[in-house]
């Protein structure tokens, strides 16, 4: 709870900034749209793991620093679904010496708080943001289904335990945020941005998550969305 009240704080304190230099040039939006997420970093059976489509929504400021709108700064909150769809492909494991395979089905869900705080040109429309990112993991529900064949053809099917657990996750994250679109003199925009962390999501001494797989593991997103800006008096 206290780095959500940071991710907050973070926000008043950037629009706080501007405002004081600014005041005229502040103008609040609003953004929707959707996550295109998977998995950066060094993840074992990758191939295993599918993107998966989730929402974003959420509030922004905008705040004028040249006096003309060439250059701005521009500090959101906004709710993030990321995640993976698992991919029913079949793999290989070894336990006490017998081998037997698995494949996975289902999707899992990792809902966040992101805080972007974002450097924006926009040159006749044209816009090119990007800035640092804080994320907050507020929780997750892990749809995942494993079903193992043994090597005499056995089968049995397995539901996650403590889908909602997130006690091995870092649910703090600091990451980046940068990309294009276009901005409409009436407030209405269109951005396509792409965003990583620079740390990984499952903490280093849970190597059971996932087998292991995504012990080395980073969130990562493309977005596209839509947003407005109310014009300012």
């Amino acid at each position: 709870m206290k780095k959500v009240v940071f991710a907050f704080a973070t926000l008043l304190a950037a629009s706080a900034a501007v405002s004081s230099a600014q005041a005229q040039g502040v103008r609040l939006g609003f953004r929707a749209g959707g996550n295109y997420s998977n998995l950066a970093g060094n993840i074992q059976n990758e191939a295993t793991y599918n993107n998966k489509i989730g929402f974003l929504g959420g509030v922004m400021l905008n705040a004028d620093l040249s006096g003309d709108g060439f250059l701005s700064l521009q500090p959101e909150v906004l709710f993030s679904q990321k995640g993976f769809e698992n991919k029913p492909t079949e793999y290989s494991r070894t336990l006490l010496g017998i081998g037997y395979t698995e494949k996975r089905e289902g999707k899992v869900n990792y809902n966040y708080l992101d805080v972007p705080v974002l450097l924006k040109i926009n040159a006749d429309g044209f816009v090119f943001e990007a800035g640092p990112q804080f994320s907050y993991l507020l929780n997750s529900n892990n749809e995942t289904k494993t079903i193992r064949t043994t090597s005499d053809g056995r089968t049995t099917t397995q539901e996650a335990t403590n889908q909602n657990d997130v006690s091995g996750l870092n649910r703090a994250e600091l990451g980046y945020a940068a990309g294009v679109g276009y901005q409409a003199e009436n407030g209405l925009g269109l951005s396509l941005r792409y965003t990583g962390a620079f740390s990984d999501f499952v903490k280093s001494d849970n190597g059971t998550y996932f087998n292991g797989d995504l012990q080395n593991a980073r969130q990562s997103a493309f977005q596209l969305s839509l947003g407005y800006l109310i014009p300012s008096k």
